[in-house]
């Protein structure tokens, strides 16, 4: 039988051993990275053949302590999972928690031996140390998660409910499966680190891309690339978790996600910058750690019985067609981002970029917008509800059940990852999911209904397109590739502030804070007249820095004189006329500059 004080205090020592285990954890990093995984010889328990060894030896002493440590840990995990049959009930997941934990944590020691027995230590780069040392973080990061859960629920904490959480579940689980595949290779890439250390940054990205160097040389590049794309992943699903099982424990923990993954981000790339000294190294995995820890704990409050559900279905209405599904995917806004990135490709390659190419980008970044509008619609519901341009869409008739849209845009967002993988490269993949990420997370749950300055930031999305049709073609970024992002950048405001007059009354029932409900038309007319004049001067650096010639040069002028005297003319006076006019040619005004700038490098140049 279970007490409230009994709980208490259970929670606080399952709390102490996790966090006991993590300082355990790091210790036996120090031993890798300081070699001294051999200091007790190929002996196993005993160190040396003696139980109590003499340690005037560093590693030695290194080594033994680690295995002190080490075995100290065991009791304490042991005493945990006693105290847990003890004190909760036959069918209480704390139970069940503990004994996991003790599980991984023999495994953990087994492990540990094998490794020292067959002289996976110290020096040794062999294929089998690489994979040994995989399996062994793998069951590290486990043993921390049974631990988690432990004082997660000895603290009180509601069981898990699977049933109703519809794709929210599997995509918390695909973050936790993509932070452990992260640590894995942040694993192998450490030991890389330890045992071949490269000269420089230029040296470490050669030996990434021969085919010739040590296989844990070539290793090298792959974490770092890894890291983008998971901390994308993880970044959007804390976004969406926050809003979507609306709690404190998930706001809270959420945060803690959010807040470790730009600081874990730092710490590697200062990690690379330092060339990984051993401190650095530690304190890169201690941020792996907690934040495995902080991932798992919001996952589970996430998912817990009772947590509130905003996407759970209701009962359903009409049939769903192909056409609502398309029409989740927003078709007439993706198409001149679709635009943008095509001309992006004709102008990166000079010419004709390849057909199976132009296809493939055109279907991945048409489905990676057509995620981000999915999910939009998901979070933004309830606005959409209040607006009567946006009322009919599929989700508020509930002709497509909330649940089945959000599945039908994280199947959008993986189709397009791998499709732009597979078929350009990694670097168009990771560009179209950071455009999805940046538009639900900083455009749609930060900012839209905070600020009025939500377009001009969170217009950046946006401006993703011409990067992943330039990085499709080169696999890199020139400066025209950024001058095209900022042109997007600059000139969106202007447009999406058109639009918003036009129906700044939607906005004003939904409560919206877009400029011209919250300022007046006379100052969004202002603003949108300061932003042209800076597309303008946007339009002109890639002319100053001879990027582009004469045929760029001569369509920017004519479009930009147009641009500024229709924005001229919607500040002397806000009618209907001329803000619809305005609306209608800067959508115009972009695809000729866009084709322009294809047109000058692909064939002028």
């Amino acid at each position: 039988m279970t007490t409230a004080p009994a709980n208490r205090s259970f929670a606080r020592f399952a709390w102490i051993t996790l966090v006991y285990t993590i300082a355990v954890i790091l210790w036996g990093a120090v031993v890798r990275a300081s070699g001294s995984g051999d200091g007790c010889g190929a002996h196993w328990p005993k160190c040396d053949g003696e139980i109590i060894p003499m340690l005037g030896d560093v590693k030695r002493a290194i080594e033994f302590s680690h295995r002190v440590s080490s075995a100290l840990c065991g009791f304490l995990v042991l005493g945990l999972t006693v105290w847990a049959f003890l004190a909760f009930a036959r069918k209480s997941p704390v139970r069940k928690a503990a004994a996991v934990s003790l599980l991984f944590t023999v495994t953990e020691a087994l492990l540990g031996a094998w490794l020292v027995k067959r002289g996976l230590v110290a020096g040794n780069d062999s294929i089998e140390r690489a994979i040994a040392l995989g399996v062994h973080l793998v069951n590290t990061f486990l043993l921390l998660g049974g631990l988690t859960l432990t004082a997660h629920w000895g603290s009180g904490a509601g069981r898990l409910r699977w049933k109703g959480q519809g794709s929210m579940g599997w995509a918390l689980g695909a973050s936790l499966f993509g932070v452990l595949l992260l640590s894995v290779s942040g694993a192998v890439n450490a030991l890389g680190d330890t045992i071949r250390p490269m000269a420089s940054s230029m040296a470490t990205v050669k030996a990434g891309l021969s085919q010739t160097a040590h296989f844990l040389d070539r290793l090298r590049l792959i974490h770092p690339t890894l890291a983008v794309a998971v901390a994308l992943f993880v970044l959007l699903m804390a976004g969406l978790a926050s809003h979507l099982r609306p709690s404190a424990a998930v706001a809270k923990w959420s945060r803690f996600v959010i807040t470790l993954l730009v600081v874990q981000m730092t710490a590697g790339f200062l990690n690379v910058a330092l060339k990984a000294p051993i401190w650095m190294q530690i304190v890169h995995l201690l941020l792996a750690d907690a934040m495995w820890v902080a991932l798992l704990v919001m996952s589970a409050h996430a998912l817990e019985e009772g947590a509130p559900v905003v996407e759970a279905a209701g009962e359903a209405g009409a049939k769903a067609t192909w056409r609502d599904y398309l029409a989740l995917t927003k078709p007439k806004v993706i198409s001149l981002l679709l635009f943008t990135t095509l001309a992006a490709m004709f102008a990166a390659s000079r010419g004709w970029p390849g057909g199976w190419l132009l296809l493939a980008v055109s279907i991945g970044g048409y489905m990676a917008a057509g995620a981000a509008n999915t999910i939009n619609m998901v979070v933004e519901r309830d606005l959409d509800e209040r607006m009567g341009r946006t009322s009919k869409r599929p989700i508020v008739t509930n002709s497509i059940p909330p649940q089945s849209a959000l599945l039908f845009g994280f199947g959008l967002a993986l189709g397009s990852f791998a499709l732009l993988w597979a078929a350009a490269n990694l670097l168009a993949a990771m560009l179209a999911f950071a455009g999805l990420t940046f538009y639900v997370i900083v455009y749609t749950l930060v900012l839209k209904r905070r600020t009025w300055q939500n377009i001009v930031i969170g217009g950046a999305a946006g401006a993703f397109p011409p990067l992943v049709g330039w990085a499709a073609v080169t696999n890199d970024l020139s400066p025209l590739a950024w001058s095209l992002f900022a042109i997007v950048f600059f000139w969106t405001p202007v447009h999406f502030w058109a639009l918003a007059l036009m129906i700044k009354d939607d906005y004003a029932r939904a409560g919206v804070p877009m400029l011209p409900v919250v300022r007046g038309e006379r100052y969004t007319a202002q603003q949108i007249l300061f932003y042209g004049f800076l597309t303008v001067v946007v339009c002109a650096v890639p002319f100053a820095f001879n990027e582009v010639g004469w045929v760029y040069g001569a369509s920017a002028a004519a479009l930009n004189l147009v641009l500024v005297a229709k924005c001229f003319q919607l500040y002397r006076c806000v009618e209907k006329p001329t803000t619809l006019g305005l609306y209608k040619y800067s959508m115009l005004y972009l695809a000729l500059l866009f084709i322009a700038v294809a047109v000058d490098k692909a064939w002028l140049t």
